[in-house]
């Protein structure tokens, strides 16, 4: 067949494996040859059909690979990428080795000279701001996941209202506690510009509805089990009217298992995001009064159709944001 078409056997093989980088020229060769001779596949005229969908290259950055959540959502996006029958997708999922600015910047410098259009779960940072403008300027759109990273630079922001989502966890805490005493918020980092709307919306809710709970200085936990975990047993120790924790962002598992160790099941309301197969357990058994989460499914499927336009229609003068609805899980609802 090589010989047929005029081309190398590298490029037969990659024509009928469907793998990346054959020009549509050398695709219609190989196969025009295979009809030729006679080549026996009932994969040409799909090979040839599907020659004509333009390839799109997906880049991604998140961080936290050793936490479930962010598993779900690379294994998310791959899916939802896949599934798209008018484009052949590429998909490069890769994670930040930590939540420093720099190691979120240089995974997106080095992720974009592979790929068309690009989305992040980075930390608000200066460093980020330029790289994600420089990368813009590039004609390499960018999307803020969960986090509004960089607000009137990127092409948008999809996920959920953070203010909302931190005005349900106050009224949840509310609703379960009714005598007065301190609600403890654990933010990832000061840098986390969602984990900083999901406390505002906390106090307010505290603010507007339940003056009996006093909410204390928010904890920075790096979003770790560890820290989390040793912070949550010395906030039960020095404060013995501690009625609520909200998780703002990751590291609930050290705070359930705190809890566990030292108060009974629904004693002190604990509130958190994202359902896991952790923080499922704990609301089975009730040591967690409530999970917000993010619709995954949803976010990939709609940010795949927003990087697919900016990819093929050009990029978009304003920033914009696209929010959706949190799902809600209570023990009852298991």
């Amino acid at each position: 067949m090589a010989e047929a078409a005029g081309v190398g056997v590298a490029t037969v093989d990659r024509v009928l494996n469907e793998r990346p980088n054959v020009s549509e020229a050398a695709i219609e060769r190989v196969l025009g040859a295979a009809e030729r001779i006679g080549y026996p596949t009932g994969k040409l005229e799909a090979i040839r059909l599907d020659a004509t969908r333009p390839i799109i290259r997906f880049g991604f950055v998140l961080h936290k690979p050793s936490q479930e959540f962010y598993r779900n959502f690379a294994r998310a996006l791959e899916a939802a990428v896949e599934e798209r029958a008018d484009i052949r997708g590429r998909c490069d999922v890769r994670f930040a080795a930590s939540q420093a600015p720099s190691d979120f910047a240089s995974e997106l410098t080095k992720i974009a000279k592979t790929s068309d259009v690009l989305a992040t779960s980075a930390i608000n940072h200066p460093t980020l701001t330029d790289t994600i403008r420089t990368l813009q300027d590039h004609a390499k759109p960018v999307f803020s996941l969960l986090n509004d990273a960089a607000s009137g630079v990127q092409q948008s922001y999809i996920g959920l209202d953070n203010v909302k989502v931190g005005r349900i966890a106050g009224w949840m805490i509310a609703t379960q506690i009714r005598e007065s005493g301190k609600v403890a918020v654990f933010i990832g980092g000061n840098r986390w510009h969602g984990h900083i709307l999901r406390e505002t919306g906390l106090r307010s809710y505290l603010r507007d509805h339940a003056s009996q709970l006093e909410l204390l200085d928010a904890i920075v936990n790096l979003e770790t089990r560890q820290v989390t975990y040793e912070a949550t047993l010395d906030l039960l120790d020095r404060h013995s009217d501690l009625r609520g924790i909200y998780v703002a962002g990751g590291g609930m598992e050290g705070a359930i298992e705190a809890l566990r160790e030292s108060r009974p099941a629904g004693k002190v309301a604990l509130i958190v995001n994202e359902l896991t197969n952790e923080s499922r357990d704990a609301l089975s058994k009730r040591y967690v009064s409530l999970v917000i989460a993010t619709p995954l499914d949803q976010l990939c499927r709609e940010l795949v159709d927003l990087m697919i336009k900016a990819a093929q229609g050009g990029m978009s003068e304003n920033s914009g944001q696209h929010y959706l609805l949190p799902q809600l899980f209570v023990p009852e609802s298991l």
